[in-house]
């Protein structure tokens, strides 16, 4: 085939192959409804305050579209790979919530759970954080955060999840904060543990036999029951 037909026949098969592959002549209702990705991710946020990148790529969203819907303000970035939604309702205790999200196996423990409880006007610089032995210590900057490391069992024990900005967070109990606090008190000093204490003790929030029990497990009963005597017998 050669001259004019040959110039037909490639026309032709040009103009298949842009019918074949061009979108404006396909049926689009096979693709009505298929939600984007932008869509998951909002969902995503919505259900759970903060969300880390790592979960955005679990639920099938890429951090291109997450860099996307950053830029054009639909979500904010809190800390590296922890985001928001611009009209989240925000929270004084808002850096907890973000180190719990940022650190999935933590616990907030002694100063930042004491505040947290109400036992102390005394608000910590740093964000304190519970993490296993052996776990992976955060590199983050922001928020900025101090590591505390506790046995497996203490980690898990007397842990209770809290609401925080939308978001829940594990959060030791009233008392093995106090516990905790007199167990590093050479960290955090023996008048925040002793104003943990009485402060526990004088709003009622916990008993002091809860309190020794959680001291008997941290093994600092014995320091703490000259103080716990002293306190109630003033009571």
């Amino acid at each position: 085939m050669s001259g004019p037909l040959l110039t037909i026949a490639r026309e032709w098969y040009k103009s298949s192959d842009d019918y074949s592959f061009d979108p404006r002549f396909h049926n689009m209702s096979a693709f009505a409804g298929v939600p984007t990705q932008r869509t998951p991710a909002l969902a995503l946020l919505k259900r759970r305050g903060m969300t880390r990148l790592a979960e955005f790529h679990e639920a099938g969203v890429t951090a291109t579209t997450v860099s996307r819907m950053e830029r054009a303000g639909e979500i904010v970035r809190l800390a590296r790979g922890l985001y928001q939604l611009p009209d989240a309702e925000l929270d004084t205790q808002q850096s907890l919530a973000e180190v719990a999200r940022l650190v999935p196996k933590g616990v907030i423990c002694l100063g930042s759970a004491l505040a947290f409880h109400g036992l102390t006007d005394q608000m910590p610089s740093k964000v304190w954080i519970a993490i296993g032995r052996k776990d992976w210590r955060p590199r983050f900057t922001y928020p900025p955060v101090r590591i505390a490391r506790f046995s497996d069992e203490l980690l898990r024990r007397s842990a209770e999840i809290k609401k925080i900005a939308g978001t829940p967070v594990p959060v030791f109990g009233v008392a093995k904060t106090v516990a905790d606090l007199f167990r590093y008190r050479r960290t955090v000093g023996d008048a925040l543990a002793i104003e943990g204490l009485r402060q526990a003790l004088r709003q009622r929030k916990v008993t002091p036999a809860e309190i020794a029990r959680e001291a008997e497990a941290a093994g600092v009963w014995a320091t703490m029951e000259p103080y716990i005597m002293a306190l109630t017998s003033d009571a």
